[in-house]
């Protein structure tokens, strides 16, 4: 995984105010917590947080004030319901060679077996024990030929090394559900009848 640089300024005013002053100016207030230590008031340019972000789970190395330098994770984003910009970002600080619990996202690839069965994602990410500097960026999964009743486990996923689950291994992160079409149509009709009659 490759670390993001971002400089960071240190800041003094808190509130809605500032904070939509800092906004104003295209940063995003930022809270950075973690190993014990008090938690330490940042800005960050909102366009360059915004680019790193796209990444789940990202490492990012923080150049505060010219000063010190930290290594931190993502840990709560808050966005504007309506535009999206960011509004706050809580960060958790690592350290390299740290075992951090994070999730990850689960790709799926290949197709079901035929019969319009649907997949349901019981768990869109999956927990996961990992060294902070290396977080795998996604889990892949084939459903190829699966049939309905069928399921697949947090054991059953391959894990990239050095990372381990941090959920209970008979989870299930993805089954197949047999389709119900037929069953809906014809209630449908049965629907249109009895507002006919």
């Amino acid at each position: 995984m490759s670390e993001v640089k971002l400089s960071a300024e240190t800041r003094t005013e808190f509130g809605k105010g500032a904070a939509r002053r800092i906004r104003r100016d295209n940063k995003v207030p930022v809270v950075l917590y973690g190993h014990g230590s008090d938690p330490l008031h940042l800005t960050l340019p909102g366009h360059d947080l915004l680019l790193a972000l796209r990444t789940p789970n990202v490492l990012i190395s923080l150049d505060i004030d010219g000063k010190s330098n930290e290594l931190a994770i993502p840990k709560a984003v808050q966005r504007d319901p309506l535009k999206g910009f960011l509004e706050h970002v809580d960060l958790l600080l690592v350290k390299r060679g740290e075992k951090v619990t994070v999730e990850i996202p689960v790709h799926v690839e290949g197709e079901l077996a035929p019969g319009g069965n649907l997949l349901e994602h019981v768990l869109d990410a999956l927990p996961v024990e990992a060294e902070a500097t290396h977080i795998p960026e996604q889990v892949t999964v084939s459903v190829e030929g699966l049939a309905a009743g069928a399921s697949i486990h947090a054991k059953d996923i391959a894990l990239p090394n050095g990372a381990s689950l941090a959920v209970d291994e008979d989870a299930v992160v993805i089954q197949v559900l047999a389709a119900q079409a037929e069953e809906t149509e014809g209630e449908g009709a049965e629907g249109e009848e009895a507002a006919e009659a």
